[in-house]
């Protein structure tokens, strides 16, 4: 998301702790952009914090969803050689006995997963780290981006991009507990950059190839005043010829002269969030009709007014609707939705008062979140039954949009942009999961989605076949393992699981949550992760002075 902030005093969570009367913004003028927050690493990975990789190492009797869009299949062993998968075995038949005394017998260690599911580990294909003003390091989303069983994603971008690389190179080498990591970074970003600002078509150019020896994977591209179409198109042409990705956020300053079509056209890789998408298809040209007290810098005005895009485009499955899909599927665009982060908009109670915020959000990041003209994302002033309703029905069209271009064959890809919007890491993945579905995805199709789709969007810039993103022998080994089947509920995804009424008790339990992430053949408990997540916040909320359960509702 576009991280800009409005300067004005935000809420007083130690106030609202104390049980005092909402703090009131202080009336000053907004004269400059807040500073975008830094992010500090992840602590060393700890002795004991996951186990292996191993020289050999069994995954014995599950039944593997091996994210193609195959269906499942099972029992199977699946045998990992450190951090690579050497083998799929038959551990039996349905209905039958497992056989016994299964090679390999060599192992050194194995894992009885029987009658349990693996996936393709999770890929995230839009996200910003648990910045300074969120959490106090990194490690904070990493364990909760694991916990739910992503093992990749792109960070557009995760931090500073010193702290990207720095990151991203602690995690391939496995010194700390972490997703594998895409740093992708914005124009202009970088302490050693000396060119200025990338503001035109040579100064873009001279940042991307300096960039790229910095070591990026890929660009975050957003139309601000900065990036007019020439330099956008210098961009994307100077990324393609290094091999870099490119991902754009097309906001409403830039996007009525470069939509997400002519964006595509421009040879763009992804169009993150909807942004673009029915400015490419406006009935009366290509400028929105924005009311004549509109403000953009006044974030409820900027969101609330999205949802007009409704009803000013054309009509799903129209000679217009259909074009668009067409030609960006000829573009090979990527369509990542980000459905999650603007969920709140549909219904905010419901958005606050999720099962997970008491026990996983931390104390700055429910700070964060409370209406503020000071943070990004915070800006239900006063948020009406009206523009809920009219979110609502923007989301039934942006839902149609996006399935029609997967049922044409378009690449769409899973991504959450959590820690706005009361959307916690990992929690907001899940999210986007049962979005998709709602969508009129099927869940082998979210599947697919959640992990192949994002490898191969990931490596394609590069020509690369992608080493992760399926289950199959010779990928890396990045798993997720469950004993509940997620095609059957993606709520089951969830770390807080899901209720459900036990039929012997007649009481409801909670089921569900990851049991175990492998990545890069190393195993992680993911009960273990949250319960260190969940006495992270504590320790917060201890230093705050705040009372260790729950969090203050204004």
């Amino acid at each position: 998301m576009f991280k800009r902030h409005m300067c004005f005093a935000g809420l007083s969570l130690l106030a609202l702790a104390a049980g005092g009367a909402i703090a009131q913004p202080a009336k000053v003028p907004v004269e400059a952009v807040k500073p975008r927050a830094g992010a500090n690493p992840a602590p060393a990975r700890a002795v004991g914090e996951g186990a292996g990789p191993f020289r050999k190492m069994v995954i014995r009797g599950v039944t593997l969803i091996d994210g193609s869009g195959a269906p499942p299949r099972g029992p199977v062993d699946i045998v990992i050689e450190n951090d690579v998968i050497a083998d799929i075995l038959p551990a039996g038949t349905p209905g039958l006995p497992f056989k016994q005394g299964r090679a390999p017998t060599d192992a050194d260690y194995e894992l009885d997963a029987t009658g349990m599911f693996v996936t393709p580990g999770f890929i995230d294909m839009h996200v910003h780290g648990s910045t300074d003003d969120k959490a106090p390091d990194l490690s904070y989303s990493y364990k909760l981006w694991l916990a739910h069983g992503v093992t990749t994603v792109r960070g557009v971008d995760l931090a500073p991009m010193e702290v990207s690389l720095s990151e991203r190179a602690r995690s391939a080498r496995n010194e700390i507990v972490a997703p594998r990591i895409f740093a992708y970074q914005r124009p202009g970003q970088g302490k050693g950059w000396t060119g200025g600002r990338t503001n035109t078509p040579e100064k873009a150019r001279a940042w991307v190839q300096w960039a790229a020896k910095q070591g990026i994977d890929g660009i975050k591209l957003l139309d601000d005043p900065d990036q007019p179409p020439e330099v956008m198109a210098a961009i994307m042409d100077e990324a393609k010829k290094l091999k870099l990705g490119t991902t754009a956020h097309l906001s409403q300053i830039g996007v009525g002269r470069m939509n997400a079509e002519q964006a595509g056209d421009a040879g763009l890789g992804t169009v993150t969030h909807f942004y673009g998408h029915f400015e490419s298809l406006l009935k009366n040209g290509p400028v929105q009709n924005w009311p004549v007290d509109y403000n953009y810098a006044d974030e409820q005005d900027r969101f609330g007014n999205v949802a007009n895009l409704a009803e000013e485009s054309v009509e799903p499955g129209s000679d217009r609707w259909w074009a668009y899909l067409e030609h960006q599927k000829a573009n090979h665009v990527t369509f990542d939705p980000t459905m999650t982060i603007y969920a709140a908009g549909r219904d905010l109670m419901l958005a606050r008062n999720a099962d997970w915020h008491d026990k996983y959000t931390m104390p700055q990041l429910w700070n964060f979140y409370m209406s503020s003209r000071e943070n990004h994302g915070s800006y239900f002033y006063d948020w009406t039954t009206a523009i809920e309703v009219k979110w609502r029905n923007f989301y039934h069209k942006y839902m149609r949009l996006i399935n029609d271009y997967k049922n044409i064959g378009g690449r769409v890809t899973t991504g959450s942009d959590s820690g706005f919007i009361f959307k916690p890491y990992g929690f907001g993945y899940v999210q986007e999961l049962e979005l998709l579905q709602e969508a009129g995805f099927n869940p082998s199709q979210v599947i697919q989605s959640a992990t192949l789709n994002g490898a191969l969007t990931l490596y394609d810039p590069r020509g690369e076949v992608p080493p992760i993103g399926t289950v199959r022998v010779g990928k890396l080994a990045d798993l997720v393992i469950l004993k509940e089947n997620p095609l059957q509920n993606f709520k089951t995804l969830y770390g807080t699981g899901t209720l459900r009424l036990n039929e012997q008790t007649q009481r409801l339990e909670r089921v569900g949550g990851v049991s175990y992430t492998v990545k890069d053949g190393i195993v992680y408990d993911a009960k273990k992760l949250l319960a260190d997540v969940a006495d992270m916040v504590v320790a917060e909320k201890r230093r705050m002075g705040m009372p260790e359960q729950g969090l203050p509702h204004p």
